[in-house]
């Protein structure tokens, strides 16, 4: 049986999809709570790059971004398919799951969360 890890946080929607696709294909996994504002040494050993949440580890190999993550998840375990089999519907939905976190997620969050110059700046950016 292999071992697989996520690493996240409470609040993300990205790492709320990855464990609904994991729940989807029927993979047992061991959720850990990552605090972000002190990240564990494990968490930054396992993603020293982005070191954002959600990370998946799959017998101790590191996988990072959630639409990486949701394509390794429906690539490596049987179950019902997260993508189209089709190859112009699967592009839409990566272009779709694009879109939602360029245009709306990321500049939503750092409207929210940010402050000062960086905050007025990214509500600029969050309209369409």
């Amino acid at each position: 049986m292999s071992e697989v890890k996520l690493f996240g946080a409470w609040f993300s929607p990205y790492v709320r999809s990855v464990e609904m696709a994991l729940n989807l294909k029927g993979v047992e996994y061991e959720y850990i709570e990552e605090d972000l504002k002190n990240k564990s040494p494990l968490f930054l050993e396992y993603n020293p790059i982005t070191k954002l949440v959600p990370v998946l580890v799959h017998n101790g190999k590191p996988i990072f971004e959630s639409s990486v993550i949701l394509e390794y998840i429906d690539e490596t375990w049987e179950g019902p398919s997260i993508f189209p089999k089709d190859p112009y519907e699967r592009a839409m939905s990566r272009f779709s799951d694009k879109f939602v976190q360029d245009k709306c997620s990321d500049p939503l969050w750092k409207a929210c969360w940010s402050a000062g110059e960086e905050r007025e700046k990214a509500k600029k950016h969050s309209s369409f």
